[in-house]
């Protein structure tokens, strides 16, 4: 797999376009320019799924990321779960590229031998005040047209889970694992023999509109990482799209709010809730065949038992909100991930909630992932945001906003979106 860096951009991009004489700002015009097809800012999952989709289309794509590699930031820090399409409101976006996606998901593991597997999950109630909310669950789930789901009583569940303590449960047989490395492996490598161009270690830190076009200022990531938070004055390169897609994840509104000439107001705000994870040790054999969730909290689906594909048992995230950081950092992915050993106290009362025999200190410190949030604290929960030039009135440009769970199972489905409405 080729890996580009900024010194190479300038050579890559010229396979995609050779440079045209655009007008420029005097600011900016003693800046190197290039034209290009279209850029992908992120090599997360969505991003990279997203350039597939386009290099599929027969466009020529270039991929843009900060870090050395793909997929760093909320792509390496999820549950790894393949969602069924249960919780979200019947028509919104979430809902429908999320069962869209997870066929779309199964189908692509299937023939490309990523590892993955259908293993069920139940959502239980540990309480008789929870049973309605279940109920819920499911008549959501079947209006947005989940099959399969059924509703257990507690003991039908505890003899599928002779481990699990509930009231009730609801059964859904299509929701899985995958090995969301593979997965994204898979994705590049097909990306790039169709010509899409991964540029690393290379960061979108803005942009300007002029006329139609928009275009991007581009920086050298090791540049910024020394610059103590301050930008430079000017970017070292400035690319001319003819579509930008903005999937920046975690940093896409603080980007997207850099790009002078769109409409600050349609940029939605940006939360950030951190979620641990902790690992089951001193087992050999796991407590659980199946994914275990319990009741949706505030911004969060609960601690809930997710196994990988080694049968590893994992718990969380839980829910943590926490601060923005400034955009240079943002850019370069310098959220705090650290998993405090500490918080584990938090999750021994949540999980024995439906696991009352977790023994105590069984629990070590794991992994920590941030959700992109459109929502804060005691607020709705607000669907994906994709946004085209029907909102925002730039040509060319389309912004991913809150592209939190289910975003890896949604992600196929998100490039697929993209690429039938937006070229």
């Amino acid at each position: 797999m080729l890996k580009f860096t900024f010194r190479r951009l300038r050579n890559s991009i010229r396979i995609i376009g050779p440079s045209k004489n655009f007008s420029s700002t005097t600011q900016y015009e003693r800046i190197p320019k290039e034209t290009v097809d279209c850029v992908v800012i992120g090599a997360g999952v969505v991003g990279i799924a997203v350039a597939r989709a386009l290099a599929l289309k027969g466009r020529q794509v270039l991929v843009i990321d900060s870090a050395s590699t793909f997929g760093t930031g909320t792509s390496s820090r999820n549950s790894e779960v393949i969602h069924a399409g249960i919780y979200y409101p019947p028509n919104s976006l979430k809902a429908v590229l999320c069962v869209r996606g997870r066929e779309l998901l199964y189908r692509y593991c299937s023939e490309h031998e990523i590892p993955h597997k259908q293993i069920g999950k139940l959502i239980v109630a540990t309480g008789y005040s929870e049973i309605s909310k279940l109920n819920d669950l499911m008549n959501r789930g079947n209006q947005n047209g989940v099959g399969g789901l059924r509703m257990m009583e507690g003991y039908e569940a505890m003899r599928m889970e002779p481990e699990l303590q509930c009231v009730k449960a609801l059964l859904s047989p299509s929701s899985g694992i995958v090995d969301t490395h593979s997965l994204m492996l898979s994705l590049v490598g097909e990306a790039e023999n169709l010509r899409a161009t991964f540029s690393y270690n290379t960061t979108v830190i803005g942009g300007h509109r002029e006329g139609n076009h928009i275009y991007l200022h581009i920086s050298e990531s090791k540049d910024l990482d020394n610059c103590n938070g301050e930008f430079p004055l000017h970017p070292e390169l400035i690319l001319i799209p003819k579509l930008v897609v903005n999937s920046a994840g975690l940093s896409a509104p603080a980007l997207a709010k850099r790009f002078n000439g769109l409409n600050s107001g349609v940029i939605p705000v940006a939360y950030y809730a951190r979620g641990c994870y902790f690992t089951l040790s001193n087992t050999k054999i796991p407590p659980f065949r199946h994914l275990i969730y319990p009741i949706p909290e505030d911004g969060g689906l609960g601690v809930h038992v997710t196994l990988d594909l080694n049968s590893q048992v994992k718990f969380g995230p839980d829910v943590e909100w926490i601060a923005g950081i400034d955009d240079v950092s943002s850019f370069l992915n310098k959220f705090d991930y650290s998993v405090s050993a500490n918080r584990a106290e938090r999750f021994y009362p949540e999980i024995r909630k439906y696991y009352p025999h977790l023994k105590d200190e069984s629990l070590e410190s794991g992994y920590a992932g941030i959700r992109p949030k459109l929502c804060g604290p005691g607020q709705s929960p607000i669907d994906f945001v994709i946004q085209g030039e029907d909102i925002h009135g730039v040509p060319g440009l389309v912004n991913l906003f809150g592209i939190e769970s289910p975003g890896l199972t949604s992600s196929m489905a998100i490039a697929e979106y993209i690429a039938t409405r937006f070229l």
